[in-house]
């Protein structure tokens, strides 16, 4: 069975061409080249190209271990930290009955 990408929306695919190109830059910052980076995480270079051009089809661990190599696998835990829409219906304090009512 072949691998299939995920169809994601046009914004959706935008978002994660940014994480891409944010991953590049935290390489080229540190001055590592894409072979160190892909030996470390455990992966191989053309993967982390992949990583580096947002392609969806990479799996998400494959994005971790490589913030792992480059000493940001603690901002992954900021993804969906603050769920202000979440908030917002908790504080709305949405009255749900937990069952229907009794058929007379």
């Amino acid at each position: 069975m072949a691998n299939k990408s995920p169809i994601l929306l046009p914004k959706t695919k935008k978002i994660l061409s940014e994480l891409g190109e944010n991953i590049k830059l935290a390489r080229l910052r540190r001055k590592f080249s894409s072979e160190q980076v892909a030996e470390r995480a455990g992966i191989s270079r053309s993967t982390l190209i992949s990583i580096e051009k947002g392609y969806e089809g990479v799996s998400i661990g494959y994005y971790l271990s490589v913030l792992h190599v480059l000493g940001l696998e603690k901002d992954f835990l900021f993804i969906a930290k603050d769920d202000e829409l979440g908030r917002k219906l908790q504080d709305a304090n949405l009255i749900t009955k937990e069952r229907a009512p009794k058929r007379k």
